[in-house]
């Protein structure tokens, strides 16, 4: 049996999270999820996830800063950006900065599952 795939989603809009994880758990994926950046970056610190979706524009700590962490901590791990602020520049900062792809708000569930899938294909063991 492989292993199940770990993935993080934060976003500070409760609705997204609650959407997306019985939508992710029903293909198999183990899915915590988070509110803020700050209890995203202390949670990386704690666990290794093999895929984590962000939002940008958060509070206190946003989704570049959380992808800039991550890339520093597990470059292996797959990071999608989600944003409602959708901009060429901030999804080519993401790209640079280490983003494995980037998905304006709003989005179908089955369109960020195909995005999670190729990252999936990708991680290193």
């Amino acid at each position: 049996m492989k292993k199940k795939i770990k993935l993080l989603v934060v976003d500070d809009e409760a609705i997204v999270g609650k959407r997306l994880k019985p939508s992710l758990e029903k293909h198999g994926y183990e899915v915590e999820t988070l509110g803020n950046g700050r209890s995203a970056i202390e949670r990386i610190g704690k666990k290794d996830f093999d895929i984590i979706i962000t939002d940008v524009r958060m509070d206190d700590v946003d989704g570049m800063q959380i992808l800039e962490h991550v890339m520093a901590k597990s470059p292996r791990t797959k990071v999608i950006i989600i944003t409602g602020y959708a901009t060429v520049e901030l999804a080519r900062e993401a790209l640079v900065k280490g983003a494995f792809d980037f998905i304006a708000k709003p989005f179908k569930p089955s369109d960020l599952r195909v995005i999670i899938e190729k990252a999936a294909k990708e991680l290193k063991p």
